[in-house]
């Protein structure tokens, strides 16, 4: 369903408010530049600042921009299963494609609990799910075979997983107990080349946002078996992918943004700040390595 370099969206703000013309202009550069798919609402995308009202209307107009070009994967996460609940309910009625579902942090739930938060959006939620496994950001792990239980429960709902864990070994792991049918996504830009290589069939990418072309080049190269060019577009694309990291994300992000297209509000929501000189320093030289200013 889906596979190729899925965009984790920024999201532009401008004194304080979401700034809907700049959000909607950037889906639309996306969208041209060969972006396969669009995650609005999702960690680079601030969500964690946003009111749910909010959310859910950045979630309704990505849908709309996107018009039914490429898919949308709406973030819908929380470590409230009920308030996800209502995320993925509106994503299903503004018309998203999937929801991406992080397993519930901060209140570090067992195994059990994990599998109960999901077994309760997938069958109440109404859309697809990509499950999101971050446990440097939730602190919860979404282990392989609780993954594989709710694949088993589910496998109609239960359609992949963002893996952002960084054990590459899992995507082996993964396959072997959910299907070579479940769409395993890198979240991590730097690995995404051992990721593909291993079974993987895209990534949901922070790096597109600023680069999206080479980021489609890359993984079109991954898809067809091409790793010569993709290990040539991966140098190209690694100091960039280390640079956005440079210092908190999305700050590095939004500053290459603004710097690849201009007039791009770089704005963050408190508790984020804008990056160190030094990470901007990293950043403007990745990108000029990578030969996009």
């Amino acid at each position: 369903m889906f596979s190729g370099s899925i965009t984790a969206l920024a999201t532009p703000f401008a004194n304080g408010r979401f700034a809907e013309s700049e959000f909607r202009a950037l889906i639309d550069w996306q969208i041209e530049e060969g972006s396969s798919g669009l995650v609005p609402c999702g960690t680079t995308g601030e969500a964690a600042t946003m009111s749910i009202a909010e959310h859910n209307h950045v979630l309704g107009v990505c849908v709309d921009q996107a018009a039914g070009r490429v898919p949308v994967i709406a973030g819908c996460g929380s470590n409230d299963t009920s308030v996800a609940l209502q995320h993925m309910h509106a994503a299903r009625d503004a018309g998203a494609d999937a929801a991406l579902l992080v397993p519930p942090y901060y209140n570090r739930p067992s195994q059990e609990g994990v599998f109960r938060h999901f077994e309760v959006l997938a069958r109440d939620g109404g859309l697809p799910i990509v499950l999101y496994n971050v446990p440097a950001r939730t602190v919860t792990d979404i282990a392989v075979e609780t993954m594989a239980r709710i694949k088993r429960a589910f496998p109609d709902v239960i359609v992949g997983v963002k893996d952002a864990t960084g054990v590459l070994s899992r995507v082996s792991a993964q396959r072997a107990l959910c299907g070579e049918e479940f769409a395993q996504l890198s979240g991590n830009d730097d690995t995404a080349l051992a990721f593909m290589a291993m079974g993987g069939v895209g990534c949901i990418s922070v790096t597109a946002n600023v680069a999206p072309k080479l980021c489609a080049a890359f993984q079109a190269a991954c898809a067809a078996g091409d790793y010569a060019t993709a290990l040539a577009s991966q140098d190209r694309l690694y100091p960039l992918h280390c640079a956005l990291f440079s210092d908190a994300s999305p700050g590095p992000v939004k500053y290459a943004l603004a710097r690849v297209r201009p007039g791009f509000p770089d704005e963050l929501r408190l508790p984020m700040t804008s990056p160190s000189a030094q990470s901007r320093q990293l950043v403007d030289e990745a990108l000029a390595a990578a030969g996009l200013v």
